[in-house]
């Protein structure tokens, strides 16, 4: 199960936010470049990078932290946050993002991302974020009535790479991650998964990791800013 640092950016810094909440913010380094760097020297294979004003605006706004991050670091990054049209998918793999995620447009435009996932292969990833099941869109300000493994299951023969799914009560919360909702969806599907929201403890991995669904990977975050979680330590429990 692979490990995602992850490195949301908000007015070009990297921050963590509380269950969404833009105005909850906590700045954890002004330099998002350093912080992947710092991230890739602790040995992470994968990096997760969110444009959070981004996801609020519908359009690339943190477009210089992500290239200068790109730059800094030589393993692949996927990057969610306002990727909303053919054009924008296109740009940011020619950029060196090794994977797009496609959130809001997958409940708003499938047909988008069925067309991306043709034509990028393995690079596209549709991103499902939930509260109580169901989805939540426009960087989880928008709620929808759509169920989030019925949207999941709808994706089953599109061919993307994998769907990151994050329960939103959990994000930020430090109160671990939803493993049964997790574990449910992931079985559901036959797209690998990828968890979000939560991961607190080296013991959140490792309920995700047993959880029984063969989860692709999970991200954390505040907890690795936090020091709740040592990254060192954590890859090398998942490599054992």
């Amino acid at each position: 199960m692979i490990l995602y640092p992850a490195i949301d950016l908000k007015d070009g810094q990297a921050v963590r936010l509380l269950k969404g909440d833009m105005d909850s913010a906590t700045v954890f380094n002004e330099n998002p470049a350093a912080q992947a760097r710092a991230f890739v020297d602790a040995g992470c294979e994968w990096l997760h990078l969110v444009d959070l004003n981004g996801a609020f605006e519908g359009e690339p706004v943190n477009a210089a932290p992500v290239e200068q991050i790109l730059a800094a670091c030589d393993v692949p990054a996927q990057l969610g946050g306002g990727i909303r049209d053919m054009a924008t998918i296109e740009r940011w793999l020619d950029k060196g993002l090794a994977r797009v995620i496609l959130g809001t447009v997958a409940v708003e435009n499938p047909a988008l991302v069925r067309e991306a996932a043709r034509a990028f292969p393995g690079q596209v990833a549709v991103g499902i974020d939930a509260r109580g099941g169901l989805v939540a869109t426009k960087g989880w300000a928008e709620e929808t009535d759509v169920n989030a493994t019925d949207l999941a299951r709808s994706f089953e023969d599109a061919g993307v790479a994998a769907i990151i799914y994050t329960d939103i009560n959990r994000d930020g919360a430090m109160q671990g991650p939803n493993v049964e909702a997790t574990a449910a969806l992931a079985r559901a599907v036959e797209i690998p998964v990828i968890a979000s929201g939560g991961v607190s403890s080296l013991d959140d991995l490792i309920a995700l990791r047993d959880c029984g669904a063969d989860l692709d990977g999970a991200i954390s975050g505040r907890a690795l800013y936090d020091g709740a979680l040592d990254l060192r330590a954590a890859l090398k429990a998942l490599a054992g």
